[in-house]
């Protein structure tokens, strides 16, 4: 990660701070009764899964998601039958007082978007395929031919234009990394450049005919690739003179469970600690009214930000916004450089009596043999504070304990001391560990001076914590700092949160952890648990248990730490040809030891090899009980019937070398 150039200081901003919460102003847009922008409040949405031709089903299911707090639902309407349809539904829901706005989803269809367009409040369209069918070719363009087919799309797009104009039709122009076009692909690549091009080119029709109520979204699953793409779009917009307009977040295919709320969060959430967002859709394979609680508590986070402590004011970013970089560290121990970020569990607060409880943490001990064992999720080093574990810890378990206990102990190989900032400073250098050291402190403590006097130390890591309720970029105004002083000291980074927080700590540490960890900052996580006077050891243990799974999901959901099958599923809507909560867990029951391997699980073609986008394997409906099977976005297998498709993906990742058998010790864990 290199400090950016002089040149490049006012080309890479793209919110209103860095460091002081500030939502980005935009215009307002009007979506039926319910307007949208920074003049209101972050709205909230979802889509239905319920086939659109099922009229009365889909409007049961638009009134569960408004109970559950949806302000606007969006529809698909993959064809003329079901954008007409959209009307009875429409009448239905107002005839028992709901008066939701409603959202036209389309895909490769014009003629379904300009009827839709006539009935509904809003649009949406993705321009990777709205004018496109993709055939994954790689054409050379000149600018002739590009100027060609952009004068074709244009010719599509114009009648939608005149007639949301017309009719006050809202539009959303979402581009999704996984659908980009060939034409996009061939001149700018995979890339977040290609996504927010492609929704300009939309845009600038629009402009053109002075249509202006438009909201834009850069969807993927990858949390990488989504922030630095909306980044790169405010920026192009402030750059081009276009006008503000209004941003819907959202990660595409983020999964199920915690694994698609960490992913959600670790998305959407970066991008709201910077004030941008102004209406959120989290994409849950699960019923459609799970969702808008999930972005609910992700959006009132932001309700009272303001004010928060003062954060010295960034005058310009110091890394590229656009493009992730690890930042550049030395390595220590086993920690930075080119280390995964290592997970340290916190046992400070737990009196560890007995050797199964380090069960929670992935480590387990084995009486027959009589050895220790580890899964995917074993945590890196334990943090025992003042209370020292009282037996021998398993290989690849280290312990860090306060300075004052870690004086006393004789084992200086597998245990490390930790440091208040105030304290290592006063500390005689000769009595600390030659191999590692952690010194913690927030960004007040561990101030200039103090950094400038560790530069040159190679036994030192910083355990870096903050008070601010503006967490995440106080945290990563300090790394800003680091990067600008060229100081390569490797940052574990902690964050407290109370065990009894529920669906909140997962999305408040990944919004925390993640959004530093997608800008390429921390070395490792320290999350530690809060707990009630009533807590009891075997609920120590227990949050001991979720803590280091959300750890570990952070990590991976921000493509940093890879350790588990990771699963690209699709949240289901009308186009949806199975059931997708069911295919997924059966899915993940077979092939979730597979670590590090991605599959795509996608309800239908329009969400198929395009939507898995970087998936190892796709496994996509294409008919009734048929099945379509993916190597990457290479269909490798059509027309696979339901009942035998797992097996034969199964086979498919055996013939790849990658499939191993499942060690029934970590199942049985």
């Amino acid at each position: 990660m290199a400090v950016v150039t002089a040149s490049e200081k006012t080309t890479n901003l793209y919110c209103p701070s860095l460091t002081a919460y500030n939502r980005r102003k935009t215009i307002t847009i009007n979506i039926g009764d319910l307007p949208m922008g920074s003049d209101y409040p972050i709205r909230v949405q979802s889509m239905t899964t319920v086939d659109t031709m099922d009229t009365q089903g889909s409007i049961d299911e638009v009134i569960r998601m408004v109970d559950s707090g949806c302000e606007y639902v969006r529809i698909t309407a993959p064809s003329v039958k079901e954008a007409q349809n959209l009307e009875n539904i429409r009448n239905g829901l107002r005839k028992v007082g709901i008066n939701v706005p409603l959202i036209a989803d389309i895909h490769f269809t014009p003629n379904a978007a300009e009827l839709a367009a006539r009935i509904v409040e809003k649009v949406r369209i993705n321009p990777g395929n709205y004018a496109d069918r993709k055939r994954f070719e790689i054409i050379d363009y000149t600018d002739a031919s590009y100027a060609a087919e952009l004068e074709r799309i244009r010719e599509k797009f114009i009648p939608l234009v005149r007639i949301c104009k017309e009719y006050g039709t809202a539009m959303r122009i979402g581009t999704n990394h996984g659908s980009l076009s060939d034409r996009i692909l061939s001149r700018y690549g995979d890339t977040p450049l290609g996504m927010v091009e492609s929704a300009l080119e939309f845009l600038r029709i629009c402009e053109e005919f002075n249509y202006f109520n438009i909201a834009l979204s850069m969807k993927s699953s990858n949390t990488q690739v989504m922030v630095e793409a909306y980044r790169l779009l405010v920026q192009r917009l402030d750059e081009e003179g276009l006008k503000p307009y209004p941003l819907h977040l959202g990660v595409t295919e983020a999964g199920e469970a915690e694994d698609g709320r960490i992913k959600s969060a670790v998305g959407i959430g970066t991008l709201l600690e910077d004030g941008l967002g102004d209406t959120v859709r989290v994409s849950l394979t699960e019923a459609p009214e799970k969702e808008a609680p999930v972005a609910r508590a992700l959006i009132q986070r932001y309700a009272n930000r303001t004010p928060h402590d003062f954060i010295e004011p960034a005058e310009f970013c110091p890394i590229n916004p656009f493009r992730y970089t690890r930042r550049d560290t030395k390595e220590v121990y086993n920690i930075g450089h080119l280390n995964v970020p290592r997970v340290i569990a916190d046992y400070s607060n737990i009196e560890v009596t007995q050797l199964d409880d380090l069960k929670s943490i992935g480590h387990f001990f084995l009486p027959v043999p009589d050895k220790w064992a580890m899964n995917d999720q074993g945590a890196d080093f334990i943090y025992s504070g003042k209370k020292p574990v009282p037996f021998m810890l398993p290989n690849g378990l280290r312990e860090i304990m306060d300075f004052e206990q870690w004086l006393t102990h004789s084992d200086a190989v597998n245990k490390f001391p930790l440091f208040e900032a105030e304290e290592w400073i006063a500390i005689d250098k000769t009595s600390v560990s030659r191999q590692l050291n952690f010194i913690k402190g927030t960004i007040h403590s561990l101030n200039d001076s103090l950094l400038e006097d560790i530069r040159s130390a190679n036994n030192l890591v910083l355990l870096l914590h903050t008070d601010n309720a503006h967490a995440m970029p106080e945290l990563r105004r300090f790394l800003y700092k680091l990067v600008e002083k060229a100081i390569k000291t490797p940052v574990v980074v902690q964050r407290d949160y109370s065990a009894d927080l529920g669906d909140e700590l997962t999305l408040y540490s990944a919004t925390d952890i993640g959004g530093l960890l997608v800008d390429g900052f921390g070395d490792g996580v320290l999350l530690q648990p809060i707990f009630s006077a009533q807590a009891i050891h075997a609920d120590k243990l227990k949050s001991a248990a979720a803590f280091n799974s959300i750890a570990f999901g952070i990590l991976q959901a921000a493509r940093t730490r890879m350790s588990k099958t990771e699963y690209i599923s699709c949240p289901s809507c009308g186009r949806t040809l199975f059931d997708l909560q069911e295919t997924t867990a059966m899915i993940r029951k077979h092939t979730e030891h597979l670590k590090g391997v991605k599959i795509g699980i996608m309800g239908c073609i329009v969400n198929g090899p395009g939507e898995m986008a970087d998936a190892d394997y796709g496994y996509v409906g294409m008919g009734k009980d048929k099945i379509a099977l993916y190597r990457g976005q290479e269909v490798i297998k059509r027309s696979v019937t339901a009942a035998k498709a797992v097996e034969e993906l199964i086979g498919l990742i055996r013939e790849d070398g990658r499939w191993i058998e499942p060690d029934e010790r970590e199942i049985l864990v």
